[in-house]
């Protein structure tokens, strides 16, 4: 995510990517308790107080290099009222308010340009180009389809019923190949992981953008 750290980016980050990620988490953990694990609920995660969820450590990490999490939400799949499918929805909730949140970030920017205009500076609509970029690449960065990320749990839960050999290959080496390619790119400063997203994060904010485009030319 290549953002210039100046002060006024700064400013406008911290709020967005604090926000974005309480709904990522709080996310995950209400969908569980839908499907009946409160455990979430238990240890006071479904709220979307930041200190309840924030990382310290993945919060600096996603702010300097691109890259980061949240304090993941606790799951016990053995809760959940079909386990192996429901963890698979419990963990998609994550990206999937990401993309939600996205793309409501573009229709309130298009409602304040085109009905508010005298509101609108270069400020503001550097804010929401901020949260937008934030939620499109949270959402395919927790996609991938490696453990811990959430399409890791995902693409396991999936495939498990048929290789469960290959998943738990997955569980315990997704997260060495995870932090070996955020290693790479530290060192050698070529994000490997940035060179498969940024083809998905141009399609989707494309997508969002032309679509909101379209209904707000109507008016």
């Amino acid at each position: 995510m290549l953002l210039r750290l100046d002060f006024e980016i700064l400013i406008l980050l911290l709020p967005a990517l604090v926000f974005s990620l309480c709904i990522h988490e709080f996310s995950h953990g209400i969908v569980a308790y839908y499907y009946g694990d409160d455990t979430a609920y238990r240890y006071g995660r479904l709220t979307l107080n930041p200190i309840k969820h924030l990382d310290p450590m993945g919060t600096m990490m996603l702010l300097f290099i691109g890259f980061g999490y949240a304090k993941p939400v606790p799951v016990n799949t053995f809760n959940l009222n079909n386990p192996r499918k429901d963890i698979v929805k419990v963990a998609a909730a994550g990206p999937i308010s990401n993309l939600m949140l996205a793309f409501f970030g573009y229709f309130v920017m298009y409602f304040i340009f085109t009905f508010a205009n005298s509101m609108f500076n270069d400020s503001l609509h550097l804010f929401f180009r901020i949260f937008i970029q934030i939620n499109i690449y949270l959402a395919i960065f927790n996609l991938l389809p490696i453990y811990p990320l959430d399409g890791g749990q995902i693409f396991g839960n999936i495939i498990s019923k048929y290789y469960p050999n290959f998943n738990e290959n997955l569980v315990i080496y997704g997260p060495r190949v995870l932090l070996g390619l955020i290693l790479i790119g530290l060192v050698t400063g070529i994000s490997i992981i940035s060179f498969f997203l940024q083809p998905f994060y141009t399609i989707i904010d494309t997508f969002f953008n032309s679509i909101i485009s379209f209904i707000f030319n109507l008016f």
